[in-house]
């Protein structure tokens, strides 16, 4: 199933007393690229959440948010430093005895007294605290995917509408090519006719000159290989494999045959064909453009 470059996923749970949010969103581009938004006590997590992502993702311009906050985790303590407290405490009091200063201490002033608390950071569990992250990420990560498939689907709907109406147009021009043979050796005819001034045409000269046109505007080849490419489309859409990159190429190689059955034309019909199946081919080339 083939998958569209852009999509979106997200999750949001609480785990272990964390809430933890995580985001995916992407748009095209040519190789993998990815820009994560950590917090900074978790930015040492992105080269593991870059290898997560890249086991499903080949291609596109990545946006990876994550957002964790502590709900029922004890992560931090706080102690009093008593010593220097009291050493602090006995000074001031000292102080108001000595300027006749009323003694009004409360536990609010121990906040103006330098170094009173130690906060201490507790060692978080980092094997947990990857399985607990890791566990959000890939719910978002899987419809982040699922959306990507369901615009892959619409996408390759719309590749195989175009693909058919150039398949149809390819007929048409095989249906007109032998014609515009025939129409010019009757032209040929008439015309000689009219120089000769006589119904004894030279006949081998008529289907020389026939050959030589049919040759110069031949266009079997071409139509052949487009079916070919065509029928090479629809297999590569069929495709479980990233087929991205194939698929810009042989869209090439379709508008190349076009371009040569343009420049051997010589009915306006087919002319005009051309110009139709190269806009269905670049509207094919913009849809594929969004293909991983």
């Amino acid at each position: 199933m083939i998958k569209s470059m852009t999509g979106f996923g997200r999750e949001h749970e609480i785990v272990n007393g964390r809430e933890i949010l995580a985001e995916i969103k992407s748009v095209n581009h040519k190789f993998f690229e990815l820009s994560a938004k950590l917090p900074r006590n978790y930015s040492y997590l992105e080269p593991k959440l870059k290898t997560l992502l890249k086991e499903q993702i080949t291609r596109g311009k990545v946006e990876l948010s994550l957002s964790v906050y502590n709900i029922d985790v004890q992560d931090t303590t706080v102690r009093i430093n008593e010593q220097t407290v009291s050493r602090y405490i006995n000074a001031m009091r000292h102080a108001g005895e000595t300027m006749l200063l009323d003694d009004s201490l409360c536990v609010s002033d121990l906040l103006r007294i330098p170094d009173a608390f130690t906060v201490i950071k507790e060692e978080a569990d980092e094997q947990q605290l990857w399985e607990d992250i890791s566990s959000v990420v890939k719910k978002a990560l899987d419809k982040f995917i699922a959306m990507r498939r369901t615009e892959g689907e619409a996408l390759k709907a719309d590749v195989l509408q175009k693909a058919a109406v150039i398949e149809e147009m390819v007929g048409k021009i095989e249906v007109c090519s032998p014609e515009s043979v025939a129409a010019y050796r009757k032209k040929l005819e008439d015309r000689l006719a009219e120089i000769l001034v006589s119904t004894n045409i030279d006949e081998q000269r008529i289907l020389t000159e026939a050959a030589i046109f049919a040759e110069k505007t031949a266009v079997d080849e071409e139509t052949v290989r487009l079916r070919s490419h065509i029928e090479q489309l629809r297999q590569m859409l069929d495709s479980e494999n990233e087929i991205g990159r194939k698929l810009d190429f042989l869209v090439q190689e379709i508008n190349r045959e076009t371009n040569t059955i343009g420049s051997k034309a010589s009915d306006i019909r087919i002319t005009r064909l051309v110009v139709d199946m190269k806009s269905e081919i670049e509207k094919i080339r913009e849809q594929i453009q969004n293909i991983e």
